[in-house]
């Protein structure tokens, strides 16, 4: 299936090696998922970066975050109350765990393609017991002089969306869980709206309902209500299993234009786009049938877990929307599109 994306041919821009690791003993396992802002005369990514032990042959490896430190538990792969058929998550004893523990970590350009770490790195940690299996996926929004961070708190809790918020990239405030477990994928318009703040999130259920996209509304930034469920999976559609925002929803007059990921049964992660309300949000407009991007190239095929776009960071110029984007689980890429054209693709609802 042919798409729209205008792939960077540097693809990929940044891989596993290309990033040292948090301390001695470890190694980056994967570079997923950046949140992407413009600060300082550059454009930032704000790496989720996935590390562990070196693999030891015939175990598996679980690192966990307990009192500001990793703690790596080893668990032969032949113990029966192990289950490990899938790379990211393994249960051990009848609880899940995650196969590498997640911190974000921000790189700068000047050109948008080849970026280093600043001369003062900025790491971000999990630092509470809601985030000892790692922070992970950030979604930047930048409102009035705030940025609002949105991130994905994992513990043995359940996943959450965690939120902190800077004026600098020096000083974070941590404001706590804003939205509990089973709960990720958020974004904030990056503009107030009738003087309240939204959200775009994605509940997850297994047994009644599914993984749609919902969308809430608050006074502060931290206290959401009047959640409301605008977005579904579609049988037989590429995003027949799971749906999920991408970043900060993109301001047009046609309506409020979001990048969404979108998964079917067999776990292949491409990306659409829907389109809503300026003044009600919470009326779609219009969806994609197809989606904008598919995984095709090498890269977006094979890794950690293949098949897989999946973007929470874009850079606006204009019609020209830059996504960053993760591959296959483990590699950061780029591509460029045209607005008009993605708004070009939308079918009224």
């Amino acid at each position: 299936m042919k798409d729209i994306a205008r792939r960077f041919p540097e693809n990929p821009i940044l891989v596993p090696r290309d990033i040292a690791a948090s301390g001695a003993g470890l190694e980056v396992i994967c570079l997923l998922n950046p949140g992407a802002f413009k600060f300082d005369e550059k454009i930032w990514l704000l790496l989720r970066v996935a590390e562990n032990i070196p693999e030891k042959e015939g175990f598996v490896s679980i690192p966990i975050l307990k009192n500001g430190k990793i703690e790596i538990m080893e668990v032969h792969l032949d113990d029966p109350e192990l289950k490990a058929s899938d790379p990211r998550v393994v249960n051990y004893k009848g609880s899940d765990y995650l196969t590498t523990l997640s911190h974000l970590r921000a790189v700068c350009s000047t050109d948008g393609i080849h970026f280093k770490e600043p001369k003062n790195p900025i790491l971000l940690f999990g630092n509470t017991y809601l985030e000892q299996f790692g922070i992970e996926d950030c979604r930047i929004s930048k409102i009035e002089d705030t940025f609002y961070l949105t991130y994905t708190a994992v513990s043995s809790n359940g996943v959450a969306v965690g939120l902190r918020t800077t004026k600098d990239w020096k000083i974070f405030e941590e404001k706590g869980i804003i939205i509990p477990p089973h709960n990720k994928d958020c974004a904030i318009f990056e503009e107030k709206i009738n003087n309240k703040f939204y959200a775009l999130h994605r509940p997850s259920s297994v047994e009644i309902g599914g993984n749609f996209i919902w969308i809430a509304e608050s006074p502060d930034g931290l206290h959401w209500g009047n959640h409301q469920c605008i977005v579904k999976t579609r049988e037989n559609y590429w995003d027949s299993k799971r749906v999920g925002a991408g970043a900060s929803p993109i301001k047009t007059e046609k309506g409020w234009l979001e990048i969404y990921h979108g998964a079917n049964e067999s776990h292949r992660y491409c990306l659409g786009a829907f389109l809503m309300d300026l003044e009600n949000p919470a009326k779609v407009l219009s969806r994609t049938e197809l989606p904008i991007m598919v995984p095709t190239e090498e890269y977006e095929l094979n890794g950690f877990f293949g098949e897989v776009v999946f973007t929470n960071g874009h850079i606006v110029e204009g019609d020209k929307l830059t996504i960053y984007y993760g591959a296959s689980d483990e590699f950061v890429c780029g591509a460029v599109f045209s607005i008009s054209e993605i708004l070009s693709m939308l079918v009224d609802l």
